[in-house]
């Protein structure tokens, strides 16, 4: 059991826990990621380990309440405890001190770039900081990331906040205003990445993406997560989750991502029945 330390929402749906893991905690790399159950009974989800203190014996977790497993564990309190909580796993971010890095986040792949965008700097590179979402109120992690960024810029596609437009717009801007970039990292929604991907393969920026297929075990074992890079399968669990982004098959992952949609609405479906049903039961008593 892992007993949640602080609960804090973050925004619309979005949850940082700060959760006692000191195992976790003391050997944890940016870019690593744990498997959770948030029950005995319960599936296994993979989620980035946005931060961590050793010292504390804490790692942060991000939630985003879209499905039945993220829902229920959004309704968790400080002073709760999850089921279990395995990992590091994956394979590190490679950090270096490239020249300029620049970092592309949107939505929820904000949380995971946060660590990876601290390491860079920490190793004494110049970074540049793009983060984007539909709209300002589902942005989240900015003060956070401003912190480790030497320039951040924000960008939503209804132009609520920031510049209107999306990332690959702002990266754009960037480099036809003489910016020159060395490295870069996105994470974020798949058809942001792949977008971005084949932008930055197009100003010849090498690029490494975070990718988020269906994973079960973390392990290898399961071939949920596979992927298809340089023509070669790949485990994303193993071999990643970081990978060349202008070598990826982004249309199969893309593909794959939808393979459990309908029995993923179902289950939410489910899932909020019985909610709404236990708070009708509770009101009557």
């Amino acid at each position: 059991m892992n007993t949640i330390c602080t609960r804090e929402e973050l925004g619309r749906n979005v949850v940082r826990y700060v959760v006692d893991a000191p195992l976790v905690a003391t050997h944890r790399k940016p870019g690593q990621f744990v498997i959770v159950r948030v029950t005995d009974h319960g599936e296994r989800i993979p989620l980035t380990i946005a931060d961590a203190n050793p010292e504390m014996g804490t790692i942060s977790l991000i939630v985003q309440s879209v499905g039945k497993t993220t829902r229920e564990m959004a309704m968790l309190k400080s002073g709760d405890t999850i089921h279990d909580i395995v990992g590091p796993l994956g394979r590190p971010t490679h950090i270096e001190q490239f020249g300029c890095v620049l970092c592309v986040g949107g939505g929820i792949g904000i949380a995971p770039l946060y660590p990876i965008a601290k390491g860079m700097k920490e190793a004494h590179n110049h970074v540049i900081t793009v983060l984007g979402a539909r709209t300002h109120d589902l942005l989240i992690l900015e003060d956070d990331l401003r912190t480790v960024s030497d320039d951040l810029i924000v960008t939503t596609d209804d132009g609520s906040y920031g510049a209107k437009g999306l990332v690959t717009d702002a990266i754009r801007s960037l480099v036809n205003g003489g910016t020159h970039i060395d490295q870069a990292v996105v994470i974020g929604p798949p058809l942001m990445m792949k977008f971005t991907s084949l932008l930055t393969n197009e100003l010849g920026i090498p690029t490494i993406a975070s990718l988020n297929p269906i994973m079960i075990d973390g392990t290898g074992m399961c071939g949920g997560c596979r992927v298809t890079v340089g023509g070669e399968m790949k485990f994303a669990c193993v071999d990643g989750p970081e990978f060349d982004a202008h070598k990826v098959d982004w249309d199969s992952m893309i593909r794959r991502l939808g393979t459990y949609r309908t029995a993923e609405q179902v289950a939410a479906e489910r899932y909020n029945h019985e909610c709404r049903i236990g708070l009708d039961a509770a009101e009557a008593r």
